[in-house]
């Protein structure tokens, strides 16, 4: 059964600080093991690779195929319904549109001293896009990190994506087709994301990694961190749904659904100032996880974490509650959400009015669906363009602007105890 708070009972601080802290979705000795397995295909490359995929994948990949060639992929393209295609192709649309007005633009500039100064913007060489596969085996995730890589000018975009029991997914190779994805490799789990950072025969080392996974695969992301650059550290799905008494039990019910059926471990919030509306919810999750297809999945995850918060004030109470769950999806199903908006610090994305469901993001906003969870909300965000960019910064002095400044240079190298600093410009100076 989801857990039910109420600002108004005495003892809702200890309840909501709890309902923040609880952990999910941790895996017990996952550390040690990813570490053997980065270890091992850093030193046996290819071997490692297919020993690792054969094991765990339930078929057997040898060096010679750990590619998908192209032919594969227009044969699993062509078993793709017209339709589906369409979709995708709507979707990758609306994500690069979105995306492009994003790309920065290069600046100098020269200040008041004559110093030159100024930025330029480059894309990452080559980036590595893990795609998740079996139970959690998304099209849309595809999209969503291989359209923004090649609007920023990522060059080289190879895509891992395991293929358990050898079986491709045609809309996930769809996907990566319409994307631009270079090379696609039928490998999964840590192999792959140490196959990617350190390099084998077969794949060429990418410089930045990208994409959701499961706990090993997200553990493995963080201990390969340095060697190449992360996006981010993924977790358990999340919503928080921010909704008084004038909208739909049932629709909101749904909406809440809509994350829990991601996993077991992911977590669905309701927030509103209405107990009436709170049971009417209640109610009506229960009926629908009766008729459900994802029910196993959805009623686990609702009856572990989901939770329903009821508040005095939305206006008034759920700002602060919503800013210290910081959660990865916000929907604000009221009237005039603009209202609430303006109070919220803290989210992933957020979702505006009661005709905004957060699936909608999911898939055809264009805004893109890979976000912070857990909370790191609070000091991240989600996937943007500026991932597959750098920023290099450019400085230029002539002898007047040198003089303006270099004294100052000087006098502060010198102050650290650094003399060699403080010579390279005062030589300069004296000419």
């Amino acid at each position: 059964m989801a857990q039910r708070l109420n600002i108004h009972f005495k003892d809702f601080a200890e309840q909501f600080k709890a309902l923040v802290e609880t952990p999910r979705g941790s895996v017990a000795n996952v550390s040690l093991t990813v570490s053997d397995i980065l270890s091992d295909v850093a030193k046996r490359g290819d071997e490692a690779v297919c020993h690792y995929t054969n094991k765990f994948d339930g078929h057997v990949v040898e060096v010679g195929n750990l590619r998908i060639r192209e032919d594969e992929v227009k044969a699993a393209i062509a078993q793709v319904d017209a339709a589906d295609l369409e979709a995708l192709k709507l979707a990758a649309g609306r994500i690069e549109a979105y995306h492009k007005r994003q790309m920065p633009t290069d600046d100098r500039y020269t200040d008041d001293a004559g110093v030159e100064l100024g930025c330029r913007w480059t894309a990452i060489d080559a980036v590595g896009l893990y795609v998740p596969g079996g139970k959690a085996s998304y099209p849309s995730s595809v999209l969503m990190n291989a359209v923004p890589a090649k609007v920023a000018g990522v060059s080289r975009l190879v895509m891992c994506v395991p293929t358990p029991n050898g079986e491709l997914n045609p809309l996930v190779l769809a996907a990566a087709d319409i994307a631009g994805v270079d090379e696609i490799y039928r490998i999964g789990g840590a192999q792959a994301i140490a196959a990617m950072a350190y390099g084998t025969d077969t794949i060429a080392a990418v410089d930045k990694i990208v994409g959701p996974g499961n706990a090993f695969v997200a553990e493995a992301k963080r201990q390969v961190f340095g060697k190449v650059g992360i996006d981010l550290i993924a977790g358990p799905s999340e919503i928080l749904v921010v909704a008084d008494g004038d909208n739909v039990a049932r629709m909101t019910a749904i909406d809440l659904l809509s994350q829990a059926e991601h996993d077991e471990t992911a977590q669905s919030i309701l927030l509103t100032d209405d107990g009436e509306f709170a049971d009417k919810v209640e109610k009506a999750i229960e009926e629908e996880l009766k008729i459900l297809p994802s029910a196993a999945i959805a009623s686990k995850s609702w009856n572990d974490f989901g939770a329903i918060i009821v508040v005095g004030d939305l206006l008034d109470d759920a700002p602060a509650l919503v800013d210290a769950l910081a959660p990865e999806h916000l929907m604000i199903a009221t009237d005039e959400p603009e209202a609430l908006f303006e109070r919220v610090k803290h989210a992933g994305a957020i979702f505006m009015g009661r005709s905004t469901p957060e699936a909608i993001g999911d898939y055809v906003a264009g805004s893109n669906h890979v976000l912070p969870t857990n909370r790191s909300a609070r000091f991240s965000s989600g996937l943007t363009l500026f991932e597959f960019l750098k920023r290099t910064s450019v400085v230029r002095t002539d002898s007047a602007a040198l003089a303006k400044i270099g004294p100052a240079a000087v006098r502060l190298a010198d102050a650290e105890g650094l003399p060699a600093h403080a010579t390279s410009v005062s030589k300069r100076l004296k000419k």
